[in-house]
């Protein structure tokens, strides 16, 4: 029972340290995601040469797109044109950050890590494009799917009211970031909640400033696991006040979203094994290096300042603000992950589009820029009228005349989602 308090505890007090600047990154998100054009990511993509690559890095880095939404959102930009080294070089920087996460990381590991680690995205991305372009020529020889999918983030049109783009904004932030994000956050959350109430730290002595040994142990379990930007910090936090290096928390934060089973299987199903293998090259290659880097060359204190501060939060009460904040973004996160759930289920038993002509079953999808980039490829496909694509029970509509359903299946594999058409 004491076991079980003390992770609690220790869970609820990640979560009210995380909370206010959580809420204000994912508004940010949300403003992001409904002013800017998603043609505006195309258009600078499709050069190639490494101006391409700048561009997806310096993109992707502020973007809040998880290790499953990146990865149809980039198969779209490549199918509109994008190069295949930008294309890499959206796919290392998109993951490992994003507004929210960034704001969440200034929140529990401070101001330096909160600056590193969108530095060593941004660079490692440079990288990823740059071995892509010269060893991986995928640009030349890897297939792009059908051609002539939508943009992959869904936006507003360019002529919509301020009030419609506000309103779009605050949905996207705080109803489907929450959906895409919110489950992994929790379970974050838990994680670290268990790892600092429950794992001694004499098991963590051979790691303690042990830069080297730190990292092989972050890689071995955090290159297959899914973690996402955001949830994946208080993993971080855990293991460092439990003796890892801060270098080696980076690799975790650089390598846990970036690399998944998931993600490392569509990128060489759709891109090849080539490019596959460039890719992981450049993620390792550039998060050790900086692991290296933060550990040998900057100043231990400015990473371990802000976790003195967290734990002295972890035994002494939280300030009026942090409550109200945790209590907002818990009202936000039941809200999401259960009743939007519920709802979403039974709108989908009970409203399916009885005058569709093909459903399909598609597997693959984990959030709401899945369920939109299927929507608009499925769209794509000569013949389709409308889709409506159900994230919940993955089930996708069509209404058109007669469209080819191995087209449709194509369309959505492009993007690597499995599909068949059931009806």
């Amino acid at each position: 029972m004491d076991y079980i308090l003390s992770v609690a505890q220790d869970t609820a007090s990640l979560f009210l340290e995380m909370s206010p600047f959580l809420l204000l990154g994912f508004l940010l998100a949300g403003i992001l995601h409904a002013f800017v054009p998603s043609q505006f990511f195309a258009r600078y993509l499709s050069a190639d040469g490494m101006r391409s690559v700048v561009m997806a890095a310096l993109l992707g880095v502020p973007l809040p797109l998880c290790s499953c939404g990146v990865i149809p959102t980039a198969m779209s930009l490549r199918r509109e044109g994008a190069s295949g080294s930008a294309t890499v070089s959206f796919l290392i920087a998109t993951p490992q950050t994003g507004v929210d996460s960034i704001m969440a990381t200034y929140s529990l590991m401070g101001l330096p890590f909160a600056v590193v680690r969108p530095l060593a995205a941004l660079l490692t991305a440079l990288w990823g494009g740059f071995l892509t372009s010269r060893v991986a020529r995928c640009g030349a020889e890897e297939a792009c799917g059908p051609q002539a999918a939508c943009c992959g983030s869904e936006v507003p049109v360019a002529d919509s009211s301020i009030g419609r783009r506000l309103e779009e904004a605050l949905r996207f932030a705080f109803v489907e970031m929450m959906e895409d994000i919110g489950k992994w956050l929790v379970v974050g959350l838990l994680v670290a909640g268990l790892i600092t109430a429950l794992v001694p730290e004499s098991l963590f002595d051979a790691f303690r400033d042990n830069t080297l040994l730190s990292i092989l142990f972050v890689l071995l379990f955090s290159i297959p696991m899914y973690l996402c930007a955001t949830g994946s910090i208080p993993i971080a936090v855990a293991l460092m006040m439990k003796g890892i290096t801060p270098g080696a928390a980076l690799v975790l934060l650089m390598a846990g979203p970036a690399c998944n089973v998931a993600s490392m299987l569509v990128i060489g199903k759709v891109m090849g094994k080539r490019t596959l293998w460039t890719y992981l090259a450049a993620i390792v290659t550039g998060s050790v290096a900086f692991a290296l880097a933060m550990d040998w060359l900057l100043p231990r204190v400015w990473f371990d300042g802000r976790l003195q501060t967290v734990g002295c939060c972890m035994e002494g009460g939280a300030s009026w603000w942090h409550v109200a904040a945790a209590g907002v973004l818990l009202l936000l996160l039941l809200n999401a992950l259960v009743v939007n759930r519920l709802r979403g289920r039974l709108h989908a038993h009970h409203h399916a589009p009885c005058h569709a002509r093909t459903v399909l079953r598609v597997e693959g999808m984990n959030c709401n820029h899945c369920a939109a980039n299927a929507r608009k490829a499925l769209e794509s496909v000569e013949g389709v009228e409308k889709a409506e694509v159900d994230l919940a029970s993955g089930t996708a509509f069509v209404e058109g005349g007669q469209p080819d359903g191995q087209k449709l299946v194509e369309a959505l594999a492009a993007l690597g989602f499995t599909a068949r058409v059931e009806a």
